[in-house]
């Protein structure tokens, strides 16, 4: 076991994480998506972008299980699909912002709407998932 950790640290201080972020954005995007369901159910779907991430979930999960396999996937489909899911979720705190925007009383109300509202920084998690997609195209593939 101190074998392993030890190899794994030094794949880190060399930038050799590849195959980490992408699996690590395979196994993030399903409880988030799940997550985002649930929330979004909340809100009706009101809105037919809030199927975005939905549809992107199962693609993404895909695209990071086959990144940590295959470099060449890392490199290509795993970007890709993690520059939407960023993208995504970029839209989402705009969108979120201007959902509390337009409930009664907007951010005069800020206690309230921030609360019972739409959660203004939870799209930054997709955002943030993501990222570490497009980053294991750039970084190393451990040894």
């Amino acid at each position: 076991m101190g074998r392993v950790i030890r190899r794994m640290l030094r794949n880190v201080r060399d930038g050799r994480v590849q195959r980490l972020l992408a699996a690590t954005t395979a196994m993030s995007v399903p409880a988030l998506g799940a997550e985002i369901y649930f929330e979004h159910y909340k809100g009706s779907f009101g809105d037919k972008w809030m199927w975005t991430p939905l549809v992107l979930t199962p693609p993404l999960t895909a695209a990071g299980v086959a990144g940590f396999a295959n470099e060449k996937a890392a490199k290509t489909v795993l970007p890709f699909l993690s520059a939407l899911y960023f993208l995504d979720g970029m839209i989402g705190v705009v969108t979120h912002i201007q959902g509390v925007r337009k409930r009664p009383g907007g951010f005069k109300e800020a206690h309230y709407n921030l609360v019972m509202g739409p959660p203004l920084l939870a799209p930054g998690s997709l955002a943030m998932v993501g990222a570490m997609g497009v980053l294991a195209a750039i970084v190393k593939r451990e040894r």
